[in-house]
């Protein structure tokens, strides 16, 4: 990304209603996929951290740790305390099967990830056999827009992409679904109306209070029926989640 959208992540990332509600959205997929108690502590990676806070969020769910290539988000991440290394997503510094979880939430569709089966098979290959993997990226080229020239999206993914990525490194994805589906057709409004009219510059920031708030609970709503079951036909945003074969 941009250097500046760094910082735009960083002071939005904890309360903004985009955030919040995907956050919500993964924990509902990647929490009950992990099951009860482990062992011992659970051994997490958040590949593409970004400025941090989603490794504060992982933290229920075991000791979270993240890489990124960008020295930026290294910096910000230290800036909230967590654990974060500078390391390229196509050559992850651990050894094999390190990790019983991996996510990646809007990272491989980046322009400088070349080579995306290359990143999702270096995920697999950091995860224990029957560890899993979380991924979300950005979906449907109808809304490619002046948020992907800030954030250098390389591609806007569809579900059976995604799904097609994560088999065809040998995992077995046993969810796939679209987000942010409720506000879909607003999005959709918003991307068309942008590039009629020729508008640049990044989304991330906060909206009026009653938007907001309307939004916020928008993805909540999501995240209760993708916690009960539910997948969507159609959203902006495509979720996965795949586990490594045992032998």
């Amino acid at each position: 990304m941009k250097p500046a959208e760094y910082r735009r992540m960083y002071e939005a990332e904890e309360r903004q209603w985009w955030y919040a509600g995907q956050r919500a959205i993964a924990t509902a997929v990647l929490e009950p996929a992990l099951g009860g108690a482990s062992p011992g502590p659970r051994r997490l990676l958040d590949a593409g951290c970004g400025s941090g806070f989603n490794l504060l969020a992982l933290a229920p769910l075991g000791r979270a740790v993240g890489i990124d290539l960008a020295p930026e988000a290294v910096a910000f991440c230290r800036t909230r305390g967590v654990r974060a290394a500078r390391a390229s997503l196509l050559a992850l510094p651990f050894p094999d099967s390190a990790f019983d979880a991996v996510t990646s939430f809007d990272v491989i569709y980046h322009a400088w990830v070349t080579d995306d089966r290359r990143a999702v098979a270096e995920m697999a290959r950091v995860l224990r056999p029957g560890g899993l993997l979380l991924v979300r990226v950005p979906a449907l080229e109808a809304l490619r827009g002046a948020h992907d020239v800030e954030v250098q999206s390389r591609h806007r993914y569809t579900r059976a992409e995604l799904r097609a990525l994560l088999e065809g490194c040998s995992l077995r994805v046993e969810r796939a679904t679209y987000c942010n589906s409720l506000l879909f057709p607003l999005l959709l409004a918003r991307r068309t109306l942008d590039r009629v009219l020729g508008r640049e510059g990044s989304d991330v920031g906060f909206l009026p209070a009653p938007l907001e708030w309307a939004f916020s609970r928008a993805l909540l709503a999501e995240a209760a029926l993708v916690r009960a079951g539910l997948s969507f036909p159609v959203g902006a945003s495509a979720v996965a989640l795949a586990r490594k074969a045992r032998p």
